[in-house]
């Protein structure tokens, strides 16, 4: 089965050797995204504005190899804070309500740059 790949463009990605989503099949995973403008930058702002961020990036990989926000059946939501819970869930449920998927969000103590406040994964399954 080939496997096709989407980037962001992220620094990480050639860093660390990952890409940004990759389809096989029907399945398309998309990693760990955190609030990374096009120039490498953080997105500036709070929780919400990272969020929104975050699930653009998610959005133009998923739509890159052929999905849809209405495919998205998973998503996780990692917060440094847990009083954004409802921030990051309101941006969560404008880019993802209808399809509604199977969700997650969880508190860890840091993510990749210490200013990220919100980083958040996705699967797609086309036509799910």
């Amino acid at each position: 089965m080939s496997r096709d790949r989407a980037s962001s463009g992220s620094p990480y990605e050639a860093q660390f050797g990952f890409s940004r989503a990759v389809r096989v099949g029907d399945r398309i995973i998309v990693a760990g995204t955190g609030p990374i403008e096009d120039d490498g930058a953080t997105t500036p702002g709070g929780a919400a504005e990272q969020a929104d961020r975050c699930c653009t990036l998610i959005v133009r990989a998923i739509e890159q190899l052929g999905g849809s926000t209405a495919d998205v059946v998973r998503t996780r939501m990692l917060l440094t804070d847990p009083a954004d819970q409802d921030a990051v869930g309101a941006v969560h449920a404008r880019f993802f309500g209808e399809a509604a998927p199977a969700a997650t969000m969880l508190g860890v103590a840091w993510l990749c740059r210490p200013e990220w406040k919100v980083e958040i994964e996705a699967e797609a399954v086309i036509g799910g």
